[in-house]
């Protein structure tokens, strides 16, 4: 592979749940997909993180969520279609009008948490997901799990797609990401981790947490902002990538 993209979770901050570095994510990583309010953050702090962004040249992805600030979006929701297409529309359209407001715009959309998961295999709420984005903007890029349903929906109805690995998450055999519930679902070594994704990078593959290896193909890597030593993980993700002549690069070109 002779690029990738290298992406965290930003804008998820406020003064009573802080969860990440995102001064110095944005230091390292080409994208920055950026909480649109429903799961983590606050209008001022995501406002924050849009601007440095711009200000740094890293491509803005918008993040929405469930409406569950309580659990970081990360629990399963139960939601009829209708209602979660409103949802995430208006949390596009929040996103667009901060970003538009410090000089920037959104290039992609990836959902977070579980509504992330979720769609993977859900095609009702992936259908709801990709209306949202076709009647906001179809211009968007879907970023999605690589082999997930919504990517499938999503081409089919006319927008780009990208697919995404995780660097900091365990997978099963079938490519699906371990539950977080369970043991070793989350990955904490910077080496472990940067290795991984320049096998990755190489190969295609990533080792399952059985010990096989699943084929991936991916045009972009997640490294979660709220992990503990993301900013040192995607550090070395990015220095052994580039020392292996592997081109980090943003998949989408929007910054404003």
């Amino acid at each position: 592979m002779a690029s990738i993209d290298l992406n965290a979770d930003l804008g998820e901050n406020t003064p009573d749940r802080l969860v990440g570095d995102d001064a110095a994510m944005l230091e390292i990583v080409t994208s920055a997909n950026v909480s649109c309010g429903f799961h983590a953050g606050s209008p001022e702090g995501i406002r924050g993180t849009l601007a440095a962004a711009v200000e740094r040249g890293v491509v803005i992805g918008a993040h929405p969520g469930y409406r569950d600030y309580e659990n970081f979006g990360r629990i399963d929701v139960e939601i009829d279609p209708a209602t979660l297409q409103a949802h995430v529309e208006y949390q596009l359209g929040a996103l667009a009008g901060l970003a538009a407001a410090v000089g920037g715009s959104a290039a992609y959309v990836k959902p977070h948490g579980a509504l992330y998961n979720t769609i993977a295999r859900d095609e009702r709420q992936a259908a709801a997901v990709v209306a949202a984005v076709r009647a906001v903007d179809p211009r968007l890029v879907v970023l999605g799990l690589a082999g997930g349903v919504v990517l499938d929906l999503a081409e089919r109805a006319g927008l780009a797609v990208a697919a995404e690995a995780f660097a900091d998450r365990a997978y099963l055999a079938d490519g699906r990401l371990v539950p977080r519930a369970q043991e070793g679902a989350v990955l904490h070594d910077p080496t472990a981790v940067a290795e991984r994704m320049l096998r990755l990078a190489d190969e295609g593959v990533i080792r399952a947490i059985d010990g096989t290896d699943v084929r991936v193909e991916a045009q972009s890597i997640c490294v979660h902002g709220d992990s503990a030593g993301s900013v040192a993980m995607a550090a070395e993700t990015r220095r052994m990538l580039q020392a292996a002549g592997v081109v980090v690069a943003p998949f989408a070109g929007r910054t404003a």
